[in-house]
């Protein structure tokens, strides 16, 4: 099969690139509007006199700041990732065979040749990670290698292959800095609650003027610390949302992919239904080790396993699976067979 380039895709990546841009920012302007409204209200609320001034941040600096985060994404998520799952890079003297089909299949592809790390987990599953293509990394686990013979490995390394060629591999990589950012953020918010009430169990050693002073105090943090929480929740629903649509076109197109680097669609559809298989039986708690936040990057879905049918509950609509289903890449798949037969 020829490879194809997939404009679909491309545009996708295009508008999830701008949106990965403006939402860091929109992100912090946000706390520049609630600090102008309801910190301004409890600012004078505290301090029983109207405040008259408004926070300001300089455009420039949010944007400097924001780069400066994807500069640190850039830098050092590759590397977060892999110790997220418990992945360590290998090579040749250890891993021989690994490292000789990713490099003949990268070559077929005409793509990089990403580097190959081994994740230590039962589970099998297997994704790329790598902000720039020519640095990516192609990680496996021990249970992939395990599962599989090797037209299925030859097929699922190519679909890893094929996300590099296609730079959604990059893409994806970068968008998680807006979930790491709000995450971090709602984390420090959350510690400063739980701070709040641990203090505030000892106000019955305070009196008068005292008291009232911590209850002050103990409000204004309260109210700042769930405006907080609730400013990062909704731009790391809005950061999810974004690249979890983004993830399903983008299998199918790896899918593709895989198909055209190897010539055996029905090599991956195999594979898939292994993987499936295998992922159903697995333990919750071996699931949730190699989650990482990082199930979108995975060739087949994590999340569905760990959920099974109450993920139903988490509201598909408003949380869009990571993944296409199983059943509908396997028919895609078998399609692609049924052209070159």
């Amino acid at each position: 099969m020829e490879w194809e380039p997939d404009r679909g895709l491309t545009v996708r990546m295009g508008l999830a690139l701008a949106l990965v841009a403006v939402l860091p920012v929109a992100f912090v302007y946000a706390f520049v509007f609630a600090a102008n409204t309801v910190g301004v209200e409890l600012l004078a609320w505290a301090t029983d006199d109207p405040w008259n001034g408004r926070f300001y941040a300089n455009p420039l600096v949010v944007v400097g700041a924001v780069a400066v985060g994807f500069l640190a994404q850039f830098v050092f998520g590759d590397s977060v990732a892999l110790r997220s799952v418990d992945a360590r890079r290998v090579g040749r003297e250890n891993y021989p065979d690994l490292v000789a089909r990713v490099d003949r299949l990268a070559q077929v592809a005409g793509a990089p040749t990403p580097r190959v790390a081994v994740s230590r987990s039962a589970v099998p599953n297997a994704f790329a990670v790598g902000a720039r293509p020519s640095r990516a990394t192609v990680v496996v686990t021990e249970g992939l290698l395990d599962a599989l013979d090797d037209d299925e490995l030859d097929a699922v390394l190519a679909h890893e292959i094929a996300h590099v060629r296609n730079r959604d591999v990059a893409v994806m990589s970068i968008s998680y800095f807006l979930p790491s950012l709000t995450y971090l953020v709602a984390i420090a918010a959350f510690y400063v609650l739980k701070g709040v009430f641990y203090v505030g169990g000892g106000l019955d050693d305070v009196d008068g003027d005292g008291a009232k002073g911590v209850v002050v105090a103990i409000a204004v943090l309260v109210v700042s610390a769930l405006v907080t929480l609730a400013i990062s929740a909704l731009f790391w629903l809005a950061s999810f949302l974004l690249f979890r649509v983004l993830s399903q076109y983008r299998e199918h197109a790896a899918d593709r992919g895989a198909a055209a680097i190897t010539g055996d669609p029905a090599a991956l559809a195999s594979a898939l239904r292994v993987v499936d298989d295998e992922m159903s039986d697995a333990p919750d708690r071996d699931l949730r080790e190699i989650d990482g936040g990082l199930e979108a990057l995975y060739v087949a879905p994590v999340d569905t396993y760990q959920f099974g049918n109450d993920r139903e509950l988490l509201s598909s609509d408003i949380f869009p699976a990571t993944h296409p289903s199983t059943e509908e890449r396997i028919e895609r798949l078998g399609e692609l067979a049924g052209e070159q037969a």
